[in-house]
């Protein structure tokens, strides 16, 4: 059997043909009742498939949010997994916000969920948390490159809380830390590796202020935080300047208020698509 196709190759093409946009699937409470659906996993479940039919062609990958479908049990995965599945036969990647963090065989099994062939939920990539220790995440890292595969691994978030971890020590940042230790597993790579970061829209000049090189690291670069969270495609430019052809610029809210009709929803995609290729 020939290896896999590497995840940072597949992502690469799919940024080329359709544009460097991930699409947030968060079926909310509050989206769900916009568009006159119940807030049930039936609704979900409508709402999730008409944005994976409004995003084929548009965007390169969609991004479920795994919370939003947890919530509503055996049902919320039944759900999930026909989303992921139907993303699939779209030609859509698909990223599994699911933000796991753990040890050992823990791990291993958070791995095989998100990671493995055999797993109804495999997505192409999964957001994984690195507060245990980089090495920690071992499982699904290594999972994910034998299965040509991925893994977003946050580093450096937006959200108020997030400094109060990730800056702790300067220039021996933790967030460098974790972002040195991504550089080193895609060293290998001619251009994305499977091992991609998240890093916030807004982070400003963190990454200057810390001494984080984010190009050197080879790493696809997901960027929530675009649209209604403030940052528009320039200001991601400007800050991530350099690294900027590693990014994935992430909108869910600002795209998904659109719905419920298909042409609405193409259209504000490829709204903020096109504002992200003009930026570079």
């Amino acid at each position: 059997m020939a290896d896999p196709v590497p995840f940072g190759t597949r992502l690469r093409q799919a940024m080329d043909a359709n544009g460097p946009l991930c699409v947030g699937i968060d079926p909310h409470p509050g989206l769900l009742a916009a568009w006159g659906l119940e807030d049930s996993a039936a609704g979900v479940r409508t709402f999730s498939l008409r944005v994976i039919e409004a995003m084929s062609g548009v965007a390169a990958i969609v991004k479920p949010q795994v919370a939003l479908y947890e919530r509503f049990g055996s049902a919320g995965f039944a759900a999930l997994e026909e989303t992921l599945l139907t993303a699939k036969q779209a030609g859509l990647l698909t990223l599994a916000d699911a933000k796991r963090g753990d040890i050992g065989s823990t791990m291993a099994a958070y791995a095989t969920a998100w990671l493995d062939d055999s797993s109804p939920l495999a997505s192409d990539a999964v957001t994984l948390s690195p507060y245990l220790g980089y090495e920690s995440l071992r499982p699904a890292i290594d999972l994910a490159a034998a299965t040509g595969r991925g893994v977003f691994v946050l580093g450096l978030t937006s959200n108020p809380e997030g400094p109060s971890v990730q800056h702790v020590g300067g220039d021996k940042s933790v967030a460098r830390s974790i972002i040195e230790q991504v550089t080193a597993e895609n060293a290998a790579a001619e251009d994305l590796g499977h091992v991609g970061l998240v890093v916030g829209a807004t982070i400003g000049d963190a990454p200057a202020k810390l001494g984080i090189d984010l190009a050197a690291s080879k790493a696809p670069l997901l960027t929530p935080g675009l649209g209604a969270q403030g940052a528009t495609a320039q200001d991601i430019a400007n800050a991530f300047a350099s690294s900027y052809r590693q990014v994935l610029g992430t909108s869910s809210r600002d795209i998904l208020k659109a719905g419920p009709e298909l042409t609405a929803l193409q259209d504000k995609a490829r709204q903020v698509r096109d504002e992200l290729l003009a930026a570079s």
